[in-house]
């Protein structure tokens, strides 16, 4: 409990005036809130960087600041997460107009229809496979075990 600044009687924190003396009492400082990058927990950063189609912005994010420039473990996170973006891209942007162009060409000479899922069932199980690795790094990652995938973790492992 604080004093009055002019008498020096206990006045309540809240108190505006002394009840003894009437004089007014300096205003409480302000609640000083911790600045925006210590809100976020390590752990909370390095599941962002899993989030799917757009944790690479927290990956980016993660990698350039400065707080996170000695945590290994954040910035694997981060690499590992983005790698895995990168991984997406390939398959949705590279695998699947390159299996569809060769769909094309396959049934224009006269090729039969190909069995069972095809080329674009193909990419969507492994878009499908991408997401759902995603969300499971997601949780392990929010348990503090440190998961190295395949050739992405081997990867993030030698950009650190």
């Amino acid at each position: 409990m604080p004093y009055c600044s002019q008498c020096g009687n206990l006045v309540g924190e809240l108190d505006a005036y002394c009840s003894r003396c009437g004089a007014r009492q300096p205003a409480p400082a302000p609640t000083q809130f911790p600045p925006a990058s210590e809100m976020v927990s390590d752990r909370t950063s390095c599941v962002l960087c899993y989030f799917p189609f757009v944790g690479w912005v927290a990956s980016i994010i993660v990698l350039a600041a400065s707080r996170y420039r000695d945590n290994r473990v954040v910035r694997f996170h981060a690499f590992q997460g983005l790698y895995l973006f990168v991984t997406w891209l390939v398959v949705d942007r590279v695998l699947q107009p390159l299996l569809s162009m060769m769909l094309f060409q396959h049934l224009a000479h006269g090729g039969l229809a190909l069995p069972g899922i095809g080329f674009s069932g193909l990419v969507n199980a492994l878009e499908l496979a991408i997401l759902v690795i995603s969300i499971v790094m997601m949780f392990r990652v929010n348990e503090r075990e440190v998961t190295r995938l395949p050739f992405v973790g081997e990867l993030a492992e030698k950009s650190l």
